[in-house]
């Protein structure tokens, strides 16, 4: 099988390296210069620098030419999402794509089904997700994702592309779902860094903040608000207690490699969110989904107060720690 990945980060560099190993694979970046250098020395020295690029991988600049590779096998759309529109609208007649971005649309609040519905009916796309971090999948360490799509052939041609010894795919037919928990779970990861970086102030001035309990409450109770706005949007339940939405949710907000959750950590310290961004010096999705989430679940009459909070505490209107009591003042009620 042709691959073809567009979008040379870290992610996009990852699963190309995955695909090379069996498949006929080209990864390009949008950079001619970082193009250049990538097939010289055979690193991502920006963004994966620790991966080594097998000599099985081309690296190329020109769109055009790993449009046509990969338009009889797999398209990978591999960009942040502000970019999934204009690389939908370049997809060739008769390709099968499937895209790597986590998020809202800013703008429009359109998941990406919902941009390639508008755009590219005619065509087959989805969507491959999952807990997952880019050093490990590149260091070929154990983990597991889902290749969901409308079209039943395409997720499985997700799976046929990546599936391995080290990289376990999987399909689903919930593309939505599957959309919905790779999305929200990046804010509810701010929300876990909020907290455990208010712990970790706390214990540094020998005072009790919120510790454990707290975290296993806001991942618990942040997964029932990844569930209510799945089931608005057309998402299916179990989706969200499977490897997309509970698996990725898990790995977001603990693991130390996440930066959404660094962005709740900083925030926590008390940096505001311009330094923060600078420190990253890589996109953290959930910083620029946060308000459209909540925007979407309000259009949709679904109560989400832990994204609301997350909102209120990145636009500077709440600290974390109001919006922490916040959350622990809202009103008794059913779990379910």
């Amino acid at each position: 099988m042709k691959v073809s990945v567009l979008g040379a980060g870290a992610w996009g560099t990852a699963l190309a390296v995955a695909a090379s190993a069996r498949h006929e694979t080209l990864l390009w970046a949008r950079d001619a210069d970082q193009a250049a250098r990538m097939q010289a020395s055979r690193r991502n020295e920006r963004y994966l620098p620790e991966a080594a690029l097998p000599d099985t991988l081309h690296v190329s600049s020109d769109l055009d030419q790993a449009l046509a590779h990969g338009r009889e096998g797999l398209i990978v759309i591999g960009t942040p999402m502000a970019a999934l529109r204009e690389m939908l609208g370049r997809l060739p007649a008769g390709s099968r794509a499937l895209w790597l971005c986590k998020g809202f649309e800013a703008g429009t609040g359109r998941l990406g089904h919902e941009i390639a519905r508008e755009l590219v009916p005619h065509l087959a796309t989805g969507v491959l997700s999952g807990p997952s971090f880019a050093q490990e999948v590149a260091a070929g360490q154990p983990t597991a994702l889902v290749s969901a799509s409308g079209d039943p052939a395409l997720a499985q041609l997700g799976v046929q592309a990546f599936h391995s010894e080290r990289l376990r795919v999987y399909s689903s037919g919930d593309p939505v779902g599957v959309e919905v928990g790779g999305a929200v779970k990046n804010v509810m990861a701010i929300a876990v860094g909020i907290g455990d970086g208010l712990r970790l102030a706390a214990e540094s001035r020998g005072q009790a903040g919120p510790g454990l309990n707290a975290r296993a409450a806001l991942i618990t109770r942040g997964l029932a608000e990844m569930q209510r706005l799945a089931l608005a949007l057309g998402g299916k339940t179990e989706t969200l207690l499977g490897l997309a939405g509970l698996g990725d949710l898990v790995l977001t907000a603990t693991g130390d490699l996440s930066r959404n959750r660094r962005v709740g950590l900083m925030l926590a310290e008390g940096l505001d969110l311009p330094q923060i961004l600078q420190r990253l010096g890589h996109v953290a999705e959930g910083v620029y989904s946060a308000a459209t989430v909540l925007q979407r679940a309000r259009g949709l009459g679904v109560d989400m107060p832990i994204t609301a909070a997350v909102v209120e505490v990145l636009e500077g209107r709440l600290s974390p720690l109001a919006a922490m009591d916040a959350l622990m003042g809202r009103q008794a009620r059913a779990e379910w």
